[in-house]
């Protein structure tokens, strides 16, 4: 790290921690005591990470071989190079080195056992990475949404909205499209998740800065966009948007389809399902009442809002009559309720 001009950053981490600590306790301001370590010009090749420049090629190979056999893998690629790291767990090893005599860097694994997945890197080809491009400024949100009161919720808040199950190109696109340089993704869903985050790693080679804030539900994403701030550092507003989603608990209800097992006991089609979290908490058989008890659930931890988003399939007036009962039972909460229209779920709903 310190030959690549690299800071370790868990250990800056750390120290950052520490010195918070001590600012904390003491009132006392600390100078930060690891200084950032100017980069490394960019030599004519790429730096390698560690090893003799005598040696021009990195080989790499996953090998299937016995403990003795590696042992004596090990002595032999210790005298063709450097930068020598085997690893496994008794089975199958992980074989890095550095050589000039390519051919027999791998002939002493066929001899081992059975080498795959061979990588043959020339440091000299390797080329370093180019400067970033300019960004444009500004700032803006994506938000995957389904249903269409959901939608113009986020549009409303000045948010790009893509429809639900996205690739990860259409989220791309959708990033791009802000023309910002630095964008906040919203996900709204598990499973949407590593999609975003694999667009967001797209985005940054083109150089936008993406940061994916992992809400699970629109309610999380409504209160973490209620949050926002362009007066704050990029990273602080996206700090406080996470904090936001994360102290938003919500719940879904919907009908089941099929006859299941569920945490809550057994269920069957028709049965209303209230969902906290992603788990089944309860199950009922009327809609209105199982709705106003999972409330009574989640309100029962705490609570200042409810935010209710009614779907496509909601009976007319549920959100009044919710409304009516938590103004009753819980007089101390404000409610907030909007016509999602989203698919399968009478009834989101969020607690903060």
């Amino acid at each position: 790290l310190a030959r690549a001009g690299v800071v370790d950053a868990g250990g800056r981490g750390l120290c950052l921690l520490l010195d918070a600590l001590v600012e904390v306790v003491t009132g006392e301001s600390l100078r930060p005591a690891i200084e950032p370590v100017p980069a490394a010009r960019p030599p004519a090749t790429a730096v390698r990470e560690t090893g003799s420049e005598a040696y021009a090629y990195e080989v790499q190979y996953l090998l299937h071989a016995t403990d003795e056999a590696v042992a004596r893998l090990r002595g032999e690629l210790d005298a063709l190079g450097d930068s020598l790291v085997i690893v496994g767990d008794g089975d199958t090893w992980n074989v890095h080195v550095h050589v000039n005599d390519v051919g027999a860097a791998i002939e002493a694994g066929v001899v081992a056992g059975r080498p795959h997945r061979i990588t043959v890197t020339r440091f000299a080809d390797q080329v370093p990475p180019p400067p970033p491009a300019a960004q444009p400024d500004g700032r803006a949100a994506v938000v995957v949404a389904t249903g269409a009161g959901i939608a113009e919720l986020f549009a409303a808040e000045g948010a790009t909205v893509v429809p639900a199950n996205p690739s990860t190109g259409e989220l791309l696109d959708a990033i791009r499209a802000t023309g910002a340089a630095r964008v906040v993704v919203l996900p709204n869903d598990p499973n949407t998740r590593s999609v975003a985050s694999a667009a967001a790693r797209e985005a940054h080679g083109l150089g936008v800065k993406v940061s994916v804030v992992p809400t699970r539900s629109p309610v999380q994403a409504l209160a973490a966009l209620a949050v926002r701030d362009p007066k704050r550092r990029f990273e602080d507003d996206v700090i406080a948007m996470a904090e936001a989603a994360g102290a938003c608990r919500y719940a879904e209800v919907c009908h089941a389809s099929k006859e299941a097992l569920t945490v809550a006991g057994p269920c069957r089609p028709g049965d209303v399902l209230a969902l906290v979290e992603g788990e089944v908490h309860l199950i009922g058989a009327d809609l209105l009442d199982t709705c106003t008890a999972v409330v009574d659930r989640m309100l029962g931890g705490g609570g200042e809002l409810v935010t209710l988003l009614c779907g496509a399939d909601a009976p007319e007036g549920l959100a009044d009559r919710v409304r009516e009962h938590v103004e009753r039972s819980w007089p101390f909460v404000e409610v907030q309720a909007y016509e999602g229209g989203q698919p399968h779920y009478p009834l989101l709903l969020g607690v903060e």
